[in-house]
């Protein structure tokens, strides 16, 4: 074995060579579009900047996704040292459990297997409602919006089976088309100097502005619409050069998209003006529609054209972030089989060297969490949207956190990188940040999901429940 490398070759649970994932499948764009799908940016923009606005810090809000940027871009100095002596599909079971042991490794999979399908599922129920709408709108027809949710389903799993290449394709023309016209928006308002108070800098970037107001729920909500840049290593296996693409793939979606998130809400605060732009997102969101709060100024600037297509952009941009999460979550199955944790039916690979058993198992499991809420007829965005993005974000912060603890402690163990500023000190600093962010969201849970108390604690038990039954049975399966 390499002296500077980790034998991370892929093995079954009895110690055999597996079958693997297609090799060289993904260049450092194609896996920057699997990320920024994950972010659904539109869905990013218009669901959580007004309640950012709103609930959080005012004009302010567009600095918390600086500050969200600057503590993730800390996590992943770690995240990608460790990346280069570990190439995995299981991402973050693999790297937390090389550097906390196979048990912890184990329960942390259990909880990002969580947290992908439960962001999944929180998104088939806006993407139903979202489509529901617009059809009855253009057609006349009311279909519900599980159905819708269900037909997608299974076009997510065709997709899903006909290979990475194509996957990675169809995700490049929704984000581009969703990317460019919110891109679009903010650079023109950039170059017009702003909107009725001009760029006014200091009223959005200034500390008393970062300040006022509640900014710990803005931080809450910055931190959510970056979610699944760490995409970037499940795809390890798929990529040219893991170690030099991998790297750079993480790196380029941290800044593009912090950079983006704190650009264009920039810019919707200054279309409205810092001291006015409270008032209008607090209208939206009292109208029930927050989408009209980023959606206007927008067709003020290029027309009401605009109302037409971004409605449809953000079915689009759903179905994105849906089609990337089914990727992501089938990828941790087929690991997980692979390691023996799972059975090994799920490590079975088609012809496109895609895990379509794996696939149709997520897909089953996309079934299970979405069906309960329309059986009961809940409100597939105040209840399925609204609970399930808020526990994902929750599930996702404590293996940002586990991986961060587990880099420092893999690297003073194994001596194979000796840079202290990547493989100490920014993990940890890159810890601290993310465990306050652990507290915000946990202070602010109530706000997060839209819900009441009881609601809101056992979501958050899920969390740990959920970890302790994946390490539990990692127990079991190997006997220890």
């Amino acid at each position: 074995m390499d002296s500077q490398t980790v034998d991370a070759s892929p093995q079954t649970g009895e110690g055999r060579p597996a079958a693997t994932l297609k090799r060289n499948a993904l260049g450092v764009l194609g896996i920057l579009f699997f990320v920024l799908s994950a972010q659904a940016p539109l869905t990013g923009i218009a669901g959580a900047v007004p309640i950012a606005v709103a609930v959080g810090n005012g004009a302010g809000a567009p600095a918390a996704y600086a500050i969200a940027g600057a503590v993730i871009l800390l996590f992943s100095v770690g995240f990608v040292a460790m990346g280069r002596h570990v190439v995995n599909a299981g991402a973050f079971y693999t790297y937390i459990g090389k550097g906390l042991g196979r048990t912890t490794g184990s329960g942390s999979a259990a909880v990002a297997l969580f947290a992908y399908c439960t962001v999944q599922a929180a998104m088939y129920g806006l993407y139903g409602f979202t489509v529901s709408g617009l059809v009855e709108h253009y057609s006349g027809a009311h279909i519900a919006w599980w159905v819708w949710a269900l037909v997608t389903m299974g076009v997510v799993q065709v997709l899903g089976a006909a290979g990475i290449e194509l996957g990675a394709k169809v995700l490049a023309v929704f984000v581009l088309a969703e990317f460019s016209i919110l891109l679009v928006f903010a650079l023109v308002t950039l170059v017009k100097g702003g909107g009725p108070e001009g760029l006014d800098f200091g009223g959005t970037f200034s500390p008393s502005a970062v300040l006022q107001g509640a900014p710990g729920v803005a931080l809450m909500f910055a931190v959510a619409s970056m979610f699944g840049f760490e995409a970037t290593a499940i795809y390890g296996e798929e990529a040219r050069e893991p170690h030099k693409t991998v790297p750079r793939a993480t790196y380029l979606s941290v800044a593009v998209v912090t950079g983006f998130f704190a650009f264009v809400s920039w810019m919707l605060v200054s279309s409205y003006g810092p001291s006015k732009v409270t008032a209008a997102a607090g209208k939206a969101l009292a109208g029930g529609d927050s989408t009209v709060f980023v959606f206007a100024p927008i067709a003020a600037q290029f027309g009401g054209w605009v109302d037409d297509v971004l409605p449809i952009l953000l079915g689009t941009s759903l179905f994105a972030g849906i089609l990337a999460f089914h990727n992501s979550a089938n990828r941790y199955l087929f690991s997980l089989s692979r390691e023996g944790l799972l059975p090994g039916r799920l490590r079975t690979l088609n012809h496109r060297h895609s895990p379509w058993a794996a696939g149709l198992v997520q897909t089953a499991i996309a079934v299970l969490l979405v069906m309960p809420f329309a059986l009961a007829g809940k409100d597939p965005v105040l209840t399925l949207f609204s609970w399930f993005s808020g526990v994902g974000v929750l599930a996702c912060m404590l293996l940002y956190f586990l991986t961060s603890v587990s880099v420092i402690v893999f690297f003073r163990r194994e001596r194979l990188d000796t840079r202290r500023w990547n493989t100490l000190i920014a993990p940890a600093l890159g810890a601290l940040g993310i465990a306050a962010v652990i507290w915000v969201v946990l202070t602010n849970f109530t706000t997060l999901i839209g819900g009441d108390a009881t609601t809101a604690l056992w979501l958050v038990l899920a969390v740990p429940a959920v970890l302790l039954l994946g390490a539990g049975t990692a127990r079991v399966v190997h006997g220890r």
